[in-house]
């Protein structure tokens, strides 16, 4: 099983340090934009598996085309040729898709996006992965850089984020067990200042704005489970 990783962002790396698996991104060849994608398809075929990392995440921007040319244009288009040249897409969605959802989520609920461009394509994209790919894995997460980076954490805010050595350990766990379909991939609910705590103990604490989320927690049973 060959596989590459797509994007050299924050999971990117991640995935690349804990498995030695290829990795291409824009950074390293200038003609491989996720806006232009057809031009993308030469670096995929001598590969098994595509781990698509690349995403567009400037959440709260109310620009519309670099969301929709990123996460669902391109995303779209990559599904279907993996179909075509029977390839296997591991696509890294996210918990946003459940933001204003009711309870703990699982992967059998309907999600209900939030407000904004961002997980409304993100959304868009993982429907089109479920309705037109055939070999796929979507994983909806959410991470933090370890350590805590910043000064403040949101007290008001629960997740099943967690650290992302430990988000992308679970993600390699998948993909080495060649499981498919959607998984939520996270841990115990917790309010990010609780989890911010753990590696960085000074930390004070912040409500979040008035516009966010309050609980993008998810239902992980599946992947627990499995």
């Amino acid at each position: 099983m060959k596989v590459l990783i797509l994007g050299n962002g924050q999971l990117g790396k991640e995935i690349k340090s804990q498995t030695g698996w290829d990795q291409v991104s824009r950074k390293d060849y200038i003609d491989f934009d996720f806006n232009h994608i057809e031009n993308c398809y030469k670096y995929f075929v001598n590969y098994d598996v595509l781990v698509n990392c690349v995403a567009h995440t400037d959440t709260y921007s109310k620009e519309k085309e670099p969301h929709w040319t990123v996460n669902y244009h391109a995303v779209s288009r990559l599904t279907d040729w993996c179909r075509e040249n029977n390839k296997k897409l591991v696509h890294i969605s996210t918990d946003f898709v459940y933001a204003k959802s009711s309870g703990t989520p699982s992967e059998n609920s309907v999600p209900i996006h939030a407000d904004n461009w961002y997980s409304y394509t993100k959304l868009l994209a993982d429907g089109y992965i479920e309705l037109k790919g055939e070999n796929y894995l979507l994983v909806r997460t959410s991470f933090k850089p370890k350590p805590f980076p910043y000064e403040e954490a949101y007290t008001d805010i629960l997740t099943s984020a967690d650290y992302i050595d430990k988000i992308g350990k679970s993600i390699i766990k998948l993909i080495k067990e060649e499981r498919t379909g959607m998984y939520n991939v996270g841990t115990e609910p917790k309010t990010i200042y609780d989890l911010a705590k753990q590696t960085k103990p000074d930390v004070k604490k912040a409500l979040s704005k008035k516009w966010m989320p309050k609980a993008v927690q998810m239902d992980c049973n599946k992947f627990k489970n499995r």
